[in-house]
């Protein structure tokens, strides 16, 4: 007996076609790629992206990017690329007991935050401000891997990647798409609270009562018990969801998180002040597109949007230090 199978791409491509349920994404029905190219002779499609991606710059300026708390000291705190890691883990998990195609949704899940401005969310509101058309990461997260840095990734990834946040009205087209969206809020509701519990921002008796009573005590069980969630949930609803129960007591923890942790008047100071760092840096590489790194925007767009990019694509402490040469 052989100690090994042999499975290359086709054969990858025709066990898809039978193992997978018949919702699930194959890379053989992919709309394709904006370029076309010649298929890998191990990896499927979707497999492709997903290495591609973690292969990136991009996804390496993940480690030095902000998830909740601006530049922690603790080296316990999550980052985005820690958050990023989580998100694809949960997705996989969710997609494998689904039948899903996984190799789609790990790539969704890989690159759903790659564009993510410096200082997090705050980064991100200063952003919007500046552009009269407003911005946001996911659709920054498109942009970085289709013009950037582009890799030419399947439409199915792409799609998923811009239609990730839940106020994204026209969500993403595939179930794998939609795992995402669950897996990216269950991840961040889970270590989120972690995270303010080790700043001495909350207690655990802080939390909404739903919350204790129906996702458990610990960290590990919260996690199973949403994932469980969207795994029973999407199986009765014959589409991708969550239990009813289990998402409304999801939804008490996020309004909980937004008024004691992500808003809360403490931190306002020091969101005001990243604020400012990520506008002071736009106007200086507006007026000074020539110091902009040819890799981190392209020549050809207005001075604006290249400086947008490349303050876009900085870590905190990069962000920090640049501020400080340029604009203090």
């Amino acid at each position: 007996m052989e100690p090994f199978h042999f499975l290359n791409r086709e054969a990858r491509e025709q066990a898809e076609l039978h193992r997978l349920a018949p919702a699930a994404g194959r890379s053989i029905r992919s709309k394709g790629r904006a370029e076309p190219e010649e298929p890998d002779p191990l990896r499927t499609a979707f497999e492709r992206d997903r290495d591609r991606i973690i292969h990136s710059n991009a996804f390496r300026r993940l480690a030095r990017k902000t998830q909740v708390f601006i530049d922690p000291v603790n080296d316990h705190f999550v980052t985005r690329l820690t958050h990023t890691l989580q998100v694809a883990q949960i997705g996989r998990s969710m997609a494998v007991a689904l039948g899903l195609n996984e190799a789609l949704t790990e790539a969704i899940c890989l690159g759903h935050d790659i564009g993510h401005s410096p200082f997090g969310h705050t980064g991100e509101d200063a952003l919007n401000e500046i552009l009269d058309e407003g911005w946001v990461h996911a659709d920054h997260s498109e942009r970085i891997l289709s013009v950037i840095e582009p890799l030419n990734l399947t439409w199915e990834v792409r799609d998923g990647i811009r239609a990730h946040p839940w106020r994204v009205e026209q969500g993403p087209s595939t179930p794998e798409g939609a795992l995402c969206r669950f897996a990216d809020r269950i991840a961040y509701l889970s270590h989120d609270p972690i995270d303010a519990m080790r700043a001495g921002i909350i207690r655990y008796r802080d939390m909404p009562f739903a919350a204790q009573a129906r996702l458990g005590e610990q960290h590990g069980r919260w996690v199973t018990t949403m994932v469980h969630a969207v795994v029973e949930g999407s199986i009765q609803a014959g589409q991708i969801a969550m239990e009813p129960d289990i998402a409304e007591a999801m939804d008490e923890l996020r309004n909980f998180m937004f008024e004691r942790v992500y808003l809360r008047p403490e931190g306002q100071a020091m969101r005001r002040q990243a604020m400012q760092i990520v506008k002071d840096l736009v106007g200086y590489f507006s007026a000074h597109p020539a110091e902009i790194p040819a890799s981190s925007a392209l020549d050809t767009d207005p001075p604006l949007q290249r400086a947008v990019d490349y303050v876009a694509g900085m870590t905190d402490r990069f962000a920090g230090r640049v501020h400080a040469d340029r604009c203090g």
